[in-house]
């Protein structure tokens, strides 16, 4: 972490983001805030950690060979993390995004030289043009495709078990009380939620979804709700897929739209963290775990709870959207 060598390529510089105290954010509240700043990955965001882990993994054992295409569906992140790893490994890309994705994300990823297969995100999952079966379509019909699968392959928990996790339990000195993540493909909660309860079994795990995924209904009833649509990168999903370990979950918290881009625009205003939605749904599940736990567990502990979360990407990626007051206005979410 502390090397300043040259590196030898760009995939290198992966991991080892910063852990910040959060002070204005969280004012009041009986707690301790951390958050990971996933934003400083080479690529911007936490998905780079998943990209370079299941791609390396892939060329060492053979299922990947140069020229080959990788094709996924993405919210954007993972596209441009995989997009990076294609450019180093003579490889080529296709992405299945929503076409209600960021301007701003749709211009970077062909940017990066990525051919973009665009979606109706408001489909139901049912429909085969929908965000999940496009993506299997495209990866049958595509010669030499080779599909990272980033929502049900195990792969992505492991990334997150080899990197993020240790990287908290080291920065923290192992001082953890509950980890706060959001749920987006799952591994990320799951995989580092994994190895911090293996160092110590009493540190909780909460996720974070969004009001119209699947996710907080099925955890706590078991039973699958309706899914509708909504406006949040990055988080939920509109059926149930293989990366989320509920087992490893201590609960699962459910933020509305407006709330989590309200949290952003205000986390780039009190701690000068410019980040995207999921940061700001992952800061309003950090604030509802602290008014949970209240005035009892500093009663019972002798000091505030230590709450670490992960702010996923930069806040430049939303620039036409969350950071514009036209666009927050027009849905509702400013007065």
């Amino acid at each position: 972490m502390t090397d300043r060598r040259p590196l030898r390529r760009i995939s290198d510089a992966v991991g080892w983001t910063p852990l910040i105290q959060l002070d204005r954010s969280v004012a009041g509240l009986p707690c301790e805030a951390f958050a990971k700043i996933e934003l400083m990955n080479p690529m911007g965001s936490v998905k780079d950690r998943i990209a370079r882990y299941i791609v390396e993994k892939a060329l060492a054992d053979g299922r990947l060979r140069k020229g080959d295409v990788i094709v996924e569906n993405s919210s954007g992140n993972t596209a441009m993390g995989l997009a990076m790893m294609a450019n180093l490994y003579d490889l080529r890309c296709k992405m299945v995004v929503r076409i209600q994705t960021s301007t701003e994300k749709l211009d970077a990823l062909r940017a990066m030289g990525v051919e973009l297969v665009l979606v109706d995100g408001t489909l139901p999952p049912e429909h085969p043009e929908s965000y999940n079966k496009k993506a299997r379509q495209v990866a049958a019909e595509t010669p030499r495709a080779f599909c990272p699968d980033q929502h049900n392959n195990r792969e992505n928990n492991e990334a997150h078990y080899a990197t993020t996790g240790p990287e908290i339990w080291q920065q923290m000195d192992g001082r953890i009380d509950v980890f706060v993540a959001g749920m987006g493909t799952g591994g990320t909660i799951s995989g580092a939620a994994r190895y911090l309860k293996e160092q110590d079994p009493s540190i909780r795990a909460v996720a974070v979804d969004v009001e119209g995924s699947v996710f907080t209904g099925y955890f706590h009833s078991g039973e699958l709700p309706r899914p509708h649509p909504y406006l949040l990168e990055g988080l939920g999903d509109e059926e149930l897929i293989g990366c989320p370990e509920f087992e490893l979950l201590d609960d699962v918290i459910q933020v509305d739209d407006g709330a989590a881009f309200r949290a952003a625009r205000e986390l780039a205003r009190t701690e000068a963290i410019f980040a995207g939605g999921s940061s700001g749904a992952a800061l309003c599940g950090v604030r509802e775990v602290a008014r949970l736990l209240g005035a009892a567990w500093v009663e019972e502990h002798g000091r505030p709870a230590r709450l670490v979360t992960v702010f996923p990407d930069s806040g430049h990626r939303y620039l036409s959207t969350i950071f514009n007051d036209a666009w927050m206005r027009k849905h509702g979410f400013l007065d």
